[in-house]
């Protein structure tokens, strides 16, 4: 098996970090595998974790502090010919370097990747991840749902050949979120697969609290205009929908004040009636009594994705990198 490159770009991530190093250090590979971490970090403190817990992971500068800087970075020091991206909150099975480097070798594919299953650890991140594989919290979108294994639009993460990600130009650093999205159309563009893998299963910690879940879809939402301006034909309608939504919403509350109550009500109503439905259908279906907290998680995530798209569009100005 080819030796391989872990990138992982993280800031501040002392606390998670540890559990993405402690999998990748478990793989079952039977290649040479090294991990190198891009530190972007404010402090000191994640730096000084990874050098004494983990002295042969390597530490790589991030002055940019942006994850697709750090990727960049991360690669660019990294020895080996197959990249395999992973992320600090992020803690693969110990087949998964296995399984992604032999799809990628059986597909011949530009990049491979598969599912992100978020696991929450209190009522309010089960209800996060609850919410991120669900069709209302998902869209169509695979990497969150599942599906059969092929061509895809996206995938969770990435395992590459590194001359096609340099051939590529690596990650776009204009982009402060979203990154993966525009690599993988350009790697589509170029006449390359990405290919998902449904066994390639990958465990995420979702944010926390309403204001993190608020602030992170929020800038998910300014990216994405960002990428669409970039690449128009790239859209999917799951993309669209939290905006159309907001507008929606806003103009329905106009309406509701020019004196045409029922009006107004109609796209309320429907909204409501689909937060219902989904929590019933999600709290039968896994049987948790988290599911009771999905109207307000779906709302965070719908509302905060569509005021980032839409706070993003004014004269066509890209938002700066935080």
């Amino acid at each position: 098996m080819p030796p391989v490159s872990v990138v992982i770009p993280a800031r501040d991530e002392e606390e998670a970090l540890p559990r993405a190093l402690d999998a990748l250090l478990a793989q079952d590979y039977r290649g040479r595998i090294e991990i190198v971490v891009a530190d972007g970090s404010d402090g000191p403190a994640m730096a000084e974790m990874v050098r004494a817990r983990y002295p042969d992971v390597r530490l790589v500068a991030n002055p940019d502090r942006i994850i697709p800087a750090g990727l960049n970075r991360a690669v660019r020091a990294a020895g080996h010919p197959v990249i395999v991206r992973c992320d600090a909150r992020c803690q693969p099975p110990a087949g998964y370097v296995r399984r992604a480097v032999a799809t990628l070798r059986r597909t011949g594919a530009a990049n491979v990747g598969g599912r992100q299953c978020p696991v929450g650890r209190d009522a309010f991140t089960r209800a996060v991840a609850l919410a991120m594989t669900t069709p209302l919290g998902a869209g169509d979108a695979r990497y969150r749902l599942g599906g059969a294994e092929g061509p895809a639009d996206t995938v969770f993460l990435g395992v590459f050949r590194r001359d096609t990600l340099e051939a590529a130009g690596g990650f776009d650093e204009s982009f402060a979120r979203n990154e993966d999205y525009e690599l993988n159309w350009r790697l589509r563009q170029r006449g390359g697969t990405v290919w998902f893998d449904p066994a390639l299963r990958v465990a995420y910690r979702p944010r926390d609290s309403f204001g993190a879940l608020a602030r992170q879809y929020f800038s998910n939402g300014r990216w994405k205009a960002a990428m669409l301006r970039r690449h128009p034909r790239s859209a999917r309608w799951r993309q669209l929908a939290p905006p159309a939504l907001a507008l929606g919403l806003a103009g329905s509350g106009a309406i509701a004040l020019a004196g045409r109550t029922g009006a107004g009500a109609l796209l309320p109503a429907a909204y409501l009636l689909a937060l219902a439905c989904a929590t019933a259908w999600t709290a039968l279906r896994r049987r948790e009594a988290a599911a009771l907290l999905l109207p307000p998680v779906l709302v965070t995530m719908h509302l905060s994705w569509g005021a980032g798209f839409l706070a993003a569009l004014p004269g066509g100005r890209r938002p700066r990198p935080s």
